[in-house]
């Protein structure tokens, strides 16, 4: 196996070593349990020092993706042991191929979580946040008399990182801003053929500024059946 070197790189060197080597283990190219090179053969793959790689490798530990231990060597860890609401790990899923399993996982911890937050948001959204949303709604509507994929992608996942700031629960809140890489992933998947659901959307608007918590939480879990983000039932 190949990496890209990093020789040359003055600035964010660690970031890009720990990069590529996580890429290659999100997307299944470096198997769980895979042994990885020795120190020394990264360190020439990637024309970089000991030192470097190193604080790489520590920096993809502290995420959950590797292990070392003596006389085995550095490890990729099992998959349920990563830690995928990493911010940057999210960053560095950005515009790889996601399997469909992994869609459905997210749609059901969407589910899990999101027609709660939805709730709490038409109880608790302030005046200020209710405006933010009105403006964010008028603009779906606009697009989608317009449909372009990706200006759909954007204003949607304001949209939903809305809700969650505007639930007012400070561990939800963090869902809003930490998500948004993998709600924009998530949504160029369900919207590359002209998929959107602008009536399910304005069910959850209209129930938040109403203040009806019971038809927020309907409304949203409305929203995440499969067969309405192209995922098969399972």
């Amino acid at each position: 196996m190949q990496f890209e070197t990093a020789a040359g790189m003055t600035r964010g060197l660690n970031t890009h070593i720990a990069r590529d080597i996580a890429r290659k283990i999100l997307s299944g190219e470096l198997a769980s349990g895979a042994i990885l090179p020795s120190e020394i053969e990264l360190g020439e793959q990637f024309g970089v020092s000991r030192t470097a790689l190193r604080e790489a490798l520590k920096l993809l530990t502290s995420k959950g993706l590797l292990e070392s231990r003596p006389k085995i060597g550095t490890r990729v860890k099992e998959r349920p042991q990563w830690n995928m609401l990493d911010p940057q790990l999210l960053e560095w899923m950005q515009g790889m191929e996601a399997t469909e399993d992994i869609y459905h996982q997210f749609l059901e911890f969407r589910k899990a979580i999101e027609p709660h937050a939805t709730a709490l948001a038409a109880v608790n959204a302030s005046k200020e946040q209710r405006i933010e949303l009105s403006r964010i709604y008028r603009q779906m509507c606009h697009v989608a008399e317009n449909f372009e994929a990706q200006h759909w992608v954007d204003i949607d996942t304001q949209f939903h990182r809305m809700i969650f700031i505007s639930s007012g629960n400070c561990f939800y809140v963090p869902f809003g801003n930490v998500l948004t890489t993998i709600f924009k992933w998530f949504f160029e998947y369900s919207s590359k053929e002209g998929g959107m659901c602008l009536n399910e959307h304005k069910r959850i608007y209209e129930a938040i500024m109403a203040g009806d918590e019971g038809a927020a939480f309907s409304a949203s879990l409305s929203l995440m059946k499969g067969h309405k983000h192209r995922l098969h039932q399972t």
